[in-house]
């Protein structure tokens, strides 16, 4: 190929009225070539190969066309790599190089595509008004907790005109999660936007069809319709029409989550978490107003959001049996519930916290949610009608154990002793509360301790004056004897008993 120095010095030569024939002697170069560069346009003397010649791969050409179409149909994860389908060729008898199937199969997309952006990763640039849409996802990050590796699943939200962020962890994906991610994000925000922009994750879409139509999850349906937000799907395996919160994902994960994160419990991550996400929008431009921060484009947005009047009771309910034990299994786990609904049904209403047991329109037992495995959450109070039949069961019962009393009565269990007629007297107390509340109970053995008596009968008998109604008043004072008709001096009155004999 000649370079363009040479191009150039031909063309001029030849401008200058220089035979071909003397200008190909001198330069040593062809006839045809000289030809060829005095007619190439504005000097442009490029080669540019019309037919690739295959040696190699020609008689494969069919086998390798119908291995490449096959893996075109396959999913993301099953395609296969151009080196294994080298190596299927190589098994086959071909003796090309890997290079040559690369090539090959680069051509091959380039051919098949329909129009100049089929096939191209390229996108078009979205701009929201304020106030408009917020973007929703989840990621999974490796910290320490407790001085244990867990792996936590991160909430991402992300409004779509100010960029402001806000970032979640939980220990499950669970869709009471999603609920109480909402909740915090909006509180975090001062207010909802009007669109929410999410993938197909399941706790939101129940089933995907063609296009944009999908049925939506029933719970989160009324979530949305709590906080007046219209929920978007997105198309499926199309995470760029919600490119903001998929960047924001690998955007949070190198700036907070690395290098791992150590902390005591979730409670203090997550007050890290917002805190940083606080200070990244103060300190962060914004893309698109690069003279304000996310954080004062943030403080513009919020007014055009709607206002968030309360957040939404974010629980997922499932039915439950109790067993004589006064159990329920639930999430690995076992709680008790009020002796009252041994062996009955119960509704069970998981918050991302905390579980709420109903049964009917009664609250039967309230618990902090334990994510572990295999454990056992009793509340001793849920046992006190039974244990007021069965006494005994004080000194060995399960729940009964390392029972963090309230201080008053846990100074009458010291003072009574030990012994099954301890035990006794002090579930008299206790029985108490069942009739009385716990609040009288422990009024009434303050007052008792105070006289230097650990008594069950002074306490009872405290309890049942206390419940007695006032006694009317027996003390006769002057303004009581007063008269409220004050008689009339009138003598004139005792005529008239006098007979008509009598005047006479």
């Amino acid at each position: 190929m000649l370079v363009l120095e040479t191009v150039v010095r031909i063309r001029r030569e030849y401008a200058g009225g220089k035979a071909i024939k003397a200008i190909a002697r001198d330069l040593h170069v062809s006839r045809k070539v000289i030809r060829k560069a005095i007619r190439a346009p504005e000097g442009a003397f490029d080669y540019q190969r019309k037919v690739q010649p295959l040696p190699r791969i020609g008689p494969f050409q069919a086998r390798l066309d119908t291995l490449l179409e096959e893996n075109e149909l396959r999913g993301r994860r099953e395609r296969l790599r151009m080196t294994r389908i080298h190596d299927l060729l190589v098994r086959e008898g071909f003796e090309g190089s890997y290079d040559a199937v690369r090539r090959y199969a680069a051509r091959w997309k380039i051919e098949r595509r329909k129009d100049a952006g089929d096939g191209v990763t390229a996108f078009i640039p979205l701009m929201f008004r304020p106030g408009e849409a917020y973007q929703f996802d989840w990621s999974h990050e490796d910290v320490e907790i407790a001085g244990a590796p867990m792996r936590v699943k991160v909430a991402h939200m992300r409004l779509c005109a100010s960029r402001g962020v806000y970032v979640r962890a939980y220990p499950r994906e669970s869709q009471e999660m999603l609920f109480d991610a909402h909740a915090r994000g909006f509180a975090f925000f001062g207010g909802v936007p009007g669109r929410g922009i999410y993938d197909n994750m399941k706790t939101a879409v129940t089933s995907v069809f063609t296009g944009k139509e999908r049925v939506f999850n029933r719970r989160f349906l009324i979530m949305t319709d709590h906080y007046m937000v219209e929920p978007t799907a997105c198309s499926p395996a199309a995470g760029w029409e919600k490119g903001q919160v998929e960047n924001q994902v690998q955007t949070i994960r190198g700036r907070f989550f690395q290098p791992r994160l150590r902390f005591a419990s979730l409670e203090e991550l997550n007050g890290w978490l917002e805190a940083e996400c606080r200070r990244w929008a103060e300190r962060q431009a914004h893309p698109e107003q690069g003279e304000l921060t996310v954080a004062q484009v943030l403080e513009i947005e919020r007014s055009a959001l709607q206002p968030m009047l309360g957040p939404f009771d974010g629980f997922n309910e499932s039915e439950h049996a109790v067993t004589g034990t006064c159990l329920i299994s639930f999430d690995r786990n076992r709680y008790s519930v009020l002796s009252t609904v041994a062996r009955r049904t119960v509704q069970v209403r998981a918050y991302a916290d905390r579980i709420v047991v109903r049964c009917g329109e009664e609250v039967v037992a309230e618990h902090p949610r334990y994510f572990g495995r295999n454990r056992t959450i009793y509340d001793p109070w849920h046992y006190l009608p039974v244990l007021a039949r069965k006494p005994g069961a004080l000194r060995n019962g399960a729940p009964f154990q390392d029972w963090d009393l309230p201080p008053a009565l846990a100074r009458l269990r010291r003072k009574l002793g030990h012994g099954d007629d301890a035990d006794r007297r002090f579930v008299r107390v206790l029985s108490a509360v069942l009739t009385d509340g716990l609040e009288p109970v422990e009024a009434a053995v303050r007052e008792a301790l105070a006289t230097g008596t650990a008594s069950d009968d002074l306490i009872l008998n405290i309890l049942a004056r206390r419940r007695e109604p006032p006694r009317p008043l027996t003390i006769i004072t002057s303004e009581d004897s007063a008269l409220r008709h004050p008689p009339i001096a009138d003598c004139a009155r005792y005529d008239q008993l006098r007979t008509f004999d009598a005047a006479a």
